[in-house]
Order: C-alpha cells, then sequence, then structure tokens
C-alpha cells in the first residue's frame, strides 16, 4: 500500500525515543522476539511501551475505552485491505438518502461500473443511497463498505452486507482516516453534512500536505447544479476573505458525467505513478521517462515550486529499498516549499502530458 502521507510516515525514526529503562526494554524486546514479529518488531515494541505508559497516566476509562477501540478498529481495517494492496481503489461519497429512481443514484452506478471496468475496486460508506448505488455498480467481489454505526439511517447495504470486505467503525475519525489510507481517487456525489464533512477533510488534509495529492471529481445528475452551487460559496466567500488560495481550486474537478469523471482519474495516472518525501526532496516516481526537453520544460513552468537546485530526472533513491515493487521507475525529483499544494496537482498534470523517451527496440 502506499503511504497516504507520501512518505512523512517512513521518515520517522523507526527506533523508540522514549523507553522504560534498561530492564523492561529488554522484557519487551524479547517478549516480540518470542511472540514472532519478525517485521518491523521495533514498532510493535513502541506501541507495547505506549501502552504500559498509559497503564501509569491515571487517565480515565472512557480515554483507555477509546484509544483500545480505536486501535482495534485500525489494526482489523489494515488486514482487510492488505490483501488487496496492489490494486488501485476509489472512493466514492454521497448522500444516504438519494433514492434508487433519482438520477443521482444511476450516475453513481454508472460511475462505479465503469472504474470496475477500468480494474479499479470502489470504497464506499457500505451504507444506502449514492453509497448503495456505487456499491450496485461495483458489484460484491470489487467493493469495500466501511460502516459506520449510528443509533438510525446507516445500515450496511444488501450488496456488501455479510462480506468479508464490510467493515464496522464506531468512530468517523477511523473510518475517514482508512477512506484517505486506502484510495487512490475520490468522486464525491451531492449530499448532506456527512458529505460535506468528508470533502473539506479531504481538501484540506492535501491543501495541507498531510495527504497526498490524489485525483478528486465532483459528480451529479445531468444538469444538475449542486457542485457549481458549492464552488459559488468557495469563490464568493472563502477565496475573496483570503482564506483559501486560487491554487486550492486545483485539486478537485467538476466532472459533468461519468465519461469525463472516468478521463480524469485516468489521466492522473497516466504517467505519474506515485509520490514520496525522501528528506527536503519531493520523488515523483512515474511509470516511463520524460525526455530532456519535458524536464527542461517543467524547471521553467514550475521554478516557484523550488527553493533550491532543479527538478530533475534519475533513479530511485536509497532510501526507497523498503518499496521493492517499484524500485525500477524512473524518478522526477525536487526539493520543493511545502506549501502550495494546489501547484503540486499542476505538476502532476504538467508530467502526464509531458513527451516521454521511446522505448528501447527489443532485441532480435
Amino acid at each position: 500500500m502506499e503511504d497516504f502521507t507520501a512518505g512523512a510516515i517512513q521518515n520517522q525514526p523507526g527506533r523508540r525515543t522514549s523507553t522504560l529503562g534498561a530492564e523492561w526494554d529488554a522484557r519487551v524486546r524479547d517478549f516480540v522476539a518470542e511472540w514472532g514479529a519478525n517485521k518491523n518488531p521495533e514498532l510493535i515494541e513502541e506501541m507495547i511501551v505506549t501502552a504500559l505508559k498509559m497503564a501509569r497516566d491515571e487517565m480515565g476509562v472512557a480515554d483507555l475505552k477509546l484509544i483500545n477501540r480505536s486501535l482495534k478498529e485500525m489494526r482489523y481495517a489494515a488486514k482487510v485491505f492488505a490483501r488487496y494492496s496492489d490494486i488501485r481503489k476509489v472512493a466514492v461519497f454521497g448522500s444516504a438518502r438519494i433514492p434508487p429512481e433519482a438520477p443521482e443514484f444511476q450516475v453513481a452506478e454508472s460511475f462505479a461500473r465503469r472504474m470496475v471496468e477500468e480494474n479499479y475496486m470502489v470504497i464506499t460508506g457500505g451504507g444506502d443511497g449514492i453509497m448503495g448505488a456505487a456499491q450496485r455498480g461495483a458489484g460484491r467481489e470489487r467493493s469495500f463498505g466501511l460502516n459506520i454505526r449510528l443509533p438510525f439511517e446507516q445500515r450496511a447495504n444488501i450488496v456488501i452486507e455479510g462480506d468479508p470486505k464490510l467493515i464496522n467503525f464506531n468512530y468517523f475519525f477511523t473510518r475517514k482516516l482508512n477512506f484517505v489510507k486506502e484510495t487512490h481517487a475520490f468522486a464525491l456525489f451531492p449530499g448532506g453534512f456527512g458529505t460535506m464533512d468528508e470533502v473539506f477533510e479531504l481538501l484540506t488534509l492535501m491543501q495541507t500536505g498531510k495527504a497526498r495529492v490524489m485525483p478528486v471529481v465532483l459528480l451529479d445528475r445531468p444538469g444538475g447544479s449542486y457542485w457549481e452551487t458549492w464552488m459559488r460559496f468557495l469563490t464568493d466567500h472563502l477565496l475573496k476573505l483570503g482564506f483559501i488560495s486560487s491554487e486550492d481550486f486545483h485539486l478537485f474537478k467538476i466532472a459533468h458525467d461519468v465519461d469525463r469523471a472516468v478521463g480524469e482519474i485516468l489521466q492522473f495516472y497516466k504517467i505519474y505513478n506515485s509520490v514520496r518525501w525522501v528528506g527536503e526532496q519531493l520523488v515523483i516516481r512515474i511509470c516511463q521517462p520524460l525526455t530532456a526537453e519535458a524536464v527542461a520544460d517543467l524547471n521553467q513552468k514550475f521554478a516557484d515550486l523550488v527553493r533550491k537546485g532543479q527538478i530533475v530526472q534519475g533513479n530511485a533513491l536509497p532510501q526507497e529499498k523498503n518499496e521493492p515493487d517499484i524500485w525500477n521507475l524512473p524518478r522526477i525529483v525536487l526539493t520543493p516549499h511545502r506549501r502550495d499544494f494546489g501547484r503540486f496537482r499542476e505538476l502532476i498534470d504538467a508530467i502526464n502530458c509531458s513527451a516521454v523517451r521511446p522505448a528501447p527496440a527489443a532485441v532480435s
């Protein structure tokens, strides 16, 4: 799975900086080794140390239950998604109250079906309305449901109910984290407070660099004006008041039909593969090497992004050795300012429209 923070997590030190003292550290280390944690044992040790410290922190039972439940939910969800880590996914958000006869329902169903045809899996909130439409379009085998336990309204739709890929969450924050962590694109349909919460949190994470930039498409019924109305609020109020920047509008696209929405997502991954921070350097993995002229053009158009040096093309950095599946992909590397992430989206778009080197001729 691609790190949703684009490497910020991987840049954290592997060895814990706080301990329980030499004696207890040795006990924890021996216990983890005896249990058989062969992969990243130092992180398992860190979690055990944190849990033991909580035992003496005199925190209330409500805090302990919240931390315990959150960890269990995160662990179970990661276990479910792990089997499908090599498949790209698109998350679909929208109102649970839209009935099956509504045109928005039909669009969501068609969109999900099209994305499955492009070898994507679909992640929904597991409920009815837009979520049920996308689940129906994707089918049980090619979709996940991230259901939230509510005292009303939310229940698993009939497509995903009982499936091992249906995950039930008690907390919205663990559920939303898994949406962002596990997906490679987002499609948003009209909805209420929940949909607005999801779209604004998603845009905030990308705007601040806390999540990698991904394609975000906004869809509606044919001839609908839901997202245009939303856009007027952004432009007439948030932008004019200086609360957001014009570059932020590059983080999402309004798509007026399914073909454009699907095309927007596929175009995003035409040459671009993934991204990772390695210290101060941003490493963009690409599927094909660019021509020298294309790299020069990127330097000219995106000089404002670069804090020092230039945008260069090269190979994987040594710090990326823990991702062997993409080790051989070419890289675009730069040392940028960590701001204006809407411009990062423009850079990705420019890379996807760049000229690539022809593949070497096969040797007969």
